[in-house]
């Protein structure tokens, strides 16, 4: 069977290539990809339907490698027609009740806190574009408001409108547990965990959960010149919009969409042990250096030009000749992640600008005109 009908088949792919996750109840089956026989692990999930009959959902357990050459085709097509951009198909009175189907760990064990990978069925009916975000009402009361349900929380989807199974009927998260420590003994304290992510991270394939949206304009992906170059900054979760847009540009294989531009991503996060997709990236790279470029600043394990801790700042004012020459040729910039990290980016374009004797303010300006400067932290 080639690759290019995969989405034919019945099956699901998680992330990455980790199929270690309770290897005994897997089997394994043949397939074939582009002539080359790959020995592919599948596991069957039993989820319950509304009626209570029992529905196997088969788990094709296969690694970004085999993935990303030759692409993936995807469905349903009609995804592509669609004039206006979706905007909130739900509402937080109105959520959809959706269907998780797997939670990875996304991190190793060195890494500052947990990071996992969420997937979530939403049956096609919550469709959405590369670069937007759903919003999650956890289950329970709020405090501020007894009687009243949780606020909702967006996050932001790092998956393509094809989901990570290419059908077109999942979306997938990319949520950081948020945990809070006493200032004076440094333990944690579980009465102020982040109630949201928490309720993600430890959801169950199988668990229901309520969603609204999809949400967002900002961060949508620019298709209208598919030679364009995209510069994409990011702070650990803040990678979930790109990972997006490149399994759209270099894994799926989306007739109306071939692209033959530049895709640089920046990711930012504390060491080696929290990187996220890395994968996935790192595929892409070996598979499209033409297309592709990709720079870790490792915060904790690598040092900047003065010998401080390497922020993506560092890496942008590294490469900051390139990065503006490409601006000024059209390009489009991105930033994603929490919203400390652009003093320090806005602090470092403004200080290349004025040694090549250019005004940042001006040239922000006409970035913003231009619509070629997105920004979305939190």
């Amino acid at each position: 069977m080639a690759l290019s009908t995969l989405s034919q088949i019945s099956v699901t792919v998680p992330v990455g290539n980790d199929c270690s996750l309770r290897r005994s109840v897997f089997k394994t089956n043949n397939i074939s990809f582009s002539d080359k026989l790959w020995v592919i692990p599948t596991l069957s999930l039993n989820f319950k339907t509304k009626n209570g009959r029992s529905r196997d959902h088969q788990i094709l357990c296969m690694s970004v490698q085999q993935a990303s050459t030759p692409k993936v085709s995807v469905s349903p097509l009609n995804l592509e027609d669609a004039k206006e951009t979706p905007l909130n198909i739900y509402k937080p009175k109105g959520p959809y009740t959706a269907t998780i189907v797997s939670v990875e760990r996304l991190v190793g064990p060195k890494a500052p806190g947990e990071t996992c990978h969420i997937v979530i069925d939403h049956g096609g009916n919550v469709p959405y574009w590369e670069g937007q975000s759903y919003g999650v009402i956890p289950p329970g009361e709020n405090p501020k408001k007894p009687g009243s349900p949780h606020n909702v929380r967006l996050y932001s989807i790092a998956s393509t409108r094809y989901g990570d199974f290419f059908d077109g009927k999942t979306a997938s998260l990319c949520v950081r547990r948020a945990v809070y420590y006493d200032r004076e003994t440094g333990k944690e304290d579980p009465s102020k965990s982040g109630v949201c992510s928490n309720y993600l991270c430890d959801s169950k394939p199988g668990d229901k959960v309520k969603i609204t949206g999809p949400s967002g304009k900002i961060m949508l992906l620019p298709e209208d010149n598919p030679n364009a170059t995209h510069i994409m900054i990011a702070t650990g979760t803040g990678v979930a919009p790109y990972r997006g847009y490149l399994r759209r540009m270099f894994m799926e294989s989306v007739p109306t969409f071939k692209f033959g531009g530049l895709a640089w991503l920046f990711l930012g996060v504390a060491n080696t042990d929290s990187l996220l997709y890395d994968d996935e990236f790192t595929k892409y790279l070996k598979d499209y250096p033409d297309n592709f470029r990709y720079d870790r600043a490792l915060s904790r394990e690598q040092k900047n030009k003065s010998g401080g801790k390497m922020y993506v700042q560092d890496k942008i004012e590294e490469y900051s000749d390139e990065i503006f020459r490409l601006l000024d040729d059209g390009a489009h910039i991105y930033f994603c992640g929490l919203k400390g990290m652009m003093p320090g980016i806005q602090e470092t374009l403004k200080r290349v600008a004025d040694q090549r004797g250019e005004s940042w303010e001006e040239k922000l300006a006409q970035l913003k005109k231009n619509k070629q400067w997105h920004v979305e932290v939190y």
